[in-house]
């Protein structure tokens, strides 16, 4: 059996580093479960994707972050966290989920795809990229249909649809249209997204008003087929020519995952988790949440300048208690 660590940390991205370099720090004994690669959510991001903070901002454990440009793109962080992870030898597994995490008196076994893991003190770090928010019309399992954005000259010369009006949206709008693709948004508002990144936001809605990306404000989609997206419109419903969707409806924390670790969610719509926001604690002692899955659904309220501060904050406790 593995002797208990004093932190077991779930989640590599970039907060699940900053708490790793915390402990270590403190003198802890700590290992970092990953399910994917180092920063995993960051490696899914758009291939071309800027961030829109600026480097100093991403920085964790007072490692410098240099880029070439004041804000940085995907890149440029995947580099630097991993040199970060690597440069400091964190004790980090990849490619290996944690399935069930159960107290058991003064520490917590943690079942994983691989092995079982004992720990005084669990961090959960698994941010909110992992489940889509679903359209729920029909044909939305269709492979045309994708929730995640990648690299827009797959999409050169077809008509693509996307969804959304926020960051996500936009970019893969405006990336698909220079790539020759026919480009039509969906949007539910009446405008684009008041936080679509500032030195993008006019070139979207220059594209759209002199009609190179076609955009239905205030619609929705009704259906999609092989060759068609029905679409719900002000003036009535529409048919149009279609080869792919591009759906940025936005992501959501596990919370299933959250719920089984025994962590109490609010009962409204934003299933905020509960935790002290002095320490990070949650309901379950021993057991903290860091950067964005804090928020429940608000998936717009963390990030990752503004929760580097929840790893000093839960070491600070444990040592604290210790």
């Amino acid at each position: 059996m593995n002797a208990a660590f004093d932190v077991l940390i779930v989640g590599g991205g970039p907060i699940g580093l900053a708490c790793a370099l915390e402990a270590k720090k403190a003198g802890l004994s700590y290992v970092i479960i990953e399910k994917g690669c180092v920063v995993n959510s960051l490696y899914n991001y758009p291939l071309y994707m800027t961030f829109f903070s600026t480097s100093e901002r991403l920085e964790i454990g007072n490692v410098p972050f240099v880029s070439i440009n004041p804000k940085p793109t995907r890149p440029e962080a995947l580099e630097y966290y991993r040199r970060v992870a690597t440069s400091h030898e964190l004790n980090i597994k990849l490619f290996e989920e944690v399935q069930q995490i159960t107290p058991n008196a003064n520490e917590y076994t943690v079942i994983t795809s691989h092995r079982t893991w004992h720990a005084r003190h669990i961090i959960i770090a698994t941010g909110f990229y992992d489940i889509p928010n679903l359209l729920n019309v029909p044909g939305e399992q269709l492979p045309k249909v994708t929730h995640y954005y990648k690299d827009p000259h797959f999409y050169a010369t077809q008509d693509v649809l996307v969804i959304g009006a926020h960051n996500s949206a936009v970019d893969a709008a405006l990336e698909t249209y220079r790539k020759g693709a026919r480009v039509t948004m969906v949007i539910r508002e009446d405008a684009i997204g008041s936080r679509v990144k500032y030195w993008v936001k006019p070139d979207i809605e220059n594209r759209i008003k002199e009609g190179s990306i076609k955009a239905c404000f205030k619609s929705s989609v009704l259906a999609i087929r092989e060759k068609e997206v029905d679409i719900a419109t002000p003036d009535g419903n529409i048919t149009i020519a279609n080869d792919f969707v591009i759906a940025m409806t936005g992501y959501q924390p596990n919370f299933a995952f959250l719920e089984n670790a025994g962590i109490t969610l609010s009962d409204d719509a934003i299933k905020m988790p509960v935790y002290n926001p002095l320490t990070m604690e949650t309901n379950m002692p021993r057991m903290y949440l860091a950067g964005v899955v804090c928020g429940g659904m608000n998936t717009h309220v963390w990030f990752i300048e503004n929760s580097r501060e929840h790893a000093g904050k839960i070491i600070a406790h444990i040592k604290g208690r210790a």
